[in-house]
């Protein structure tokens, strides 16, 4: 299985950090998070990657370099302006051999099975929505219980992690997100299959607190 790593975007809202770096090499506990996802899929024998990018390739390419790419033969589709997540997907399958491929959004960290979604085609990985705030249990109009964060059950949405069969790539669009086009497309005529990952620990890093609160949760965890 071969996969396409997403990391073109210019991270805006990791400014000042990606003034300097690009987001891909934004370190979590002192990994850069190209790395965390590349060390994490070559667990399942992912060992062929196509990185996506457009924002300081340059210093992406120069640090896999100097880490001999981890045993991985890694190849790059470089966008010279930014084209979205289907125009991006679109380029970068003009180097994928196999009948179908493995892609993941750059700013993902997660210990997601992704052999899960290999026995089918068109699938989208899915974990359980978590409140962004903590919530409260009412006695009609008494608050009696503060809680945490937590997931809401039976609320799925979108890990960013996707098994997609090759001959899908003429449908994407050269321009544009695949989530706003492609798969709107595919998914009123039920062409895409949902896999439910509960429980799974998964991450994106889209802003400062993103950051801090993802390395306070791998304090301890094997991924």
């Amino acid at each position: 299985m071969q996969a396409i790593i997403l990391a073109g975007g210019l991270g805006s809202r990791l400014r000042p950090i990606t003034d300097y770096v690009p987001k891909p090499l934004i370190p979590v506990n002192n990994i850069p998070l190209i790395e965390w996802q590349i060390k994490q899929l070559k667990k399942f024998k992912i060992n062929e990657f196509i990185i996506c990018t457009g924002y300081k390739t340059e210093q992406i390419e120069n640090y896999l370099e100097q880490k001999e790419n981890f045993g991985s033969k890694i190849r790059y589709s470089t966008e010279k302006s930014p084209l979205g997540t289907g125009g991006a997907i679109k380029k970068a399958a003009k180097l994928i051999k196999e009948k179908s491929f493995l892609v993941i959004n750059g700013d993902i960290i997660t210990d997601i099975d992704v052999r899960k979604l290999y026995s089918n085609p068109n699938s989208i990985a899915l974990v359980e929505l978590r409140t962004k705030f903590g919530t409260v249990d009412l006695d009609d109009s008494k608050i009696v219980r503060f809680r945490e964060k937590k997931p809401i059950e039976n609320v799925w949405m979108n890990a960013g992690i996707y098994h997609l069969d090759k001959k899908l790539v003429a449908a994407l669009p050269f321009k544009g997100a695949i989530e706003e086009t492609t798969f709107r497309r595919f998914a009123s005529k039920k062409n895409l299959t949902g896999i439910k990952f509960k429980d799974a620990f998964w991450h994106s890093i889209d802003s400062h607190k993103d950051l801090d609160e993802c390395s306070k949760a791998l304090k301890g965890k094997k991924i």
